[in-house]
């Protein structure tokens, strides 16, 4: 297995609080791992220490397999808490200036600009730019030098629908391209269009690691059925549906799995002399879970 990242109870304190508490996690190669939590969760405090812009109180960090650091460093691009722009110059002046810095091929640049939709900007300044061209600018910069591992905080932060969907086209076409992602966001629906593996944090503690096929296997929509007698209900109920499919829980009869004639079932169950009193979809969805979890890990 190559690991891009892997801490080990890492933690970060100031005063006496633990902003981020011990997390232990892991950055499969190829995976888009979606960091999830809310505001104030410890998700920028925990990246800005992977990066080495604040050092660790606890704990230790490596990346690519343990790859000597400053080596590392050179195959990770980042995007912290929005991009650091000259508003008075353009977006190539921006990706030149740049690649200067970072010592860097400069004659990429305008394949860089092309592949996060600006190269045709031409002369426009950013202080013009909408805050979507500003996110992508600044994946274009993280971009610079043809990183292995994008670390990206917030990207679609304050888009709009528009610059939502682009930013999310634009990361999976990343990706498609190679790239391993890890993104934090506290846009939970718009994380499970994208993320391969998440990372629920809270309270600074690393609460749960989930891929998204185990996601889509736990959020399964679930139909919940009130009847005068629940276990009768499903034996009836398993001669339509598979078993494994039908429970009780609080004297109630549920179906995690999607129904293709409710009425046949209703039908067979008035056959038994069994009311059915209301029918009603369960929330269980990847969004109910994400939360359910962070009220969990916050206590």
């Amino acid at each position: 297995m190559d690991y891009v990242l892997q801490t080990d109870h890492l933690t970060k304190r100031y005063r006496k609080t633990n902003v981020v508490d011990q997390v232990s996690l892991t950055v499969r190669a190829g995976e888009i791992y979606g960091f999830v939590g809310k505001n104030g969760a410890g998700k920028t405090t925990f990246i800005r220490t992977i990066l080495g812009l604040t050092p660790p109180t606890e704990g230790t960090f490596r990346f690519f397999d343990g790859q000597e650091l400053s080596a590392a460093r050179k195959r990770t691009g980042s995007l912290v808490e929005g991009p650091s722009l000259y508003k008075n110059m353009t977006a190539q002046e921006n990706i030149e200036l740049y690649t200067r810095m970072l010592r860097a091929d400069r004659k990429h640049s305008q394949e860089l600009l092309k592949t996060v939709g600006l190269a045709d900007t031409g002369k426009k300044r950013v202080s013009n730019f909408s805050l979507g061209m500003k996110q992508r600018l600044g994946i274009a910069m993280a971009l610079v030098g043809n990183p292995d591992f994008l670390v990206l905080d917030e990207p679609i932060n304050g888009l709009d629908p528009k610059g939502i969907v682009e930013m999310r086209e634009l990361l999976l076409n990343l990706h498609r391209a190679g790239k391993t992602i890890f993104i934090s966001s506290h846009i939970l629906g718009e994380l499970e269009k994208m993320a391969t593996r998440y990372g629920i944090i809270a309270g600074g503690h690393l609460v749960e690691e989930i891929t998204a096929e185990q996601l889509r296997q736990i959020c399964v929509a679930r139909t919940v059925i009130r009847t005068n007698d629940p276990q009768r209900a499903a034996k009836v109920a398993v001669r339509l549906l598979p078993a494994d499919a039908v429970s009780i829980e609080n004297d109630l009869l549920i179906v995690s799995q999607p129904i293709e004639n409710i009425g046949a079932l209703t039908n067979a169950m008035f056959a038994e002399n069994i009311i059915v009193s209301g029918i009603s979809s369960d929330d269980n969805s990847a969004e109910q879970y994400f939360i359910r979890r962070m009220e969990e890990g916050s206590v």
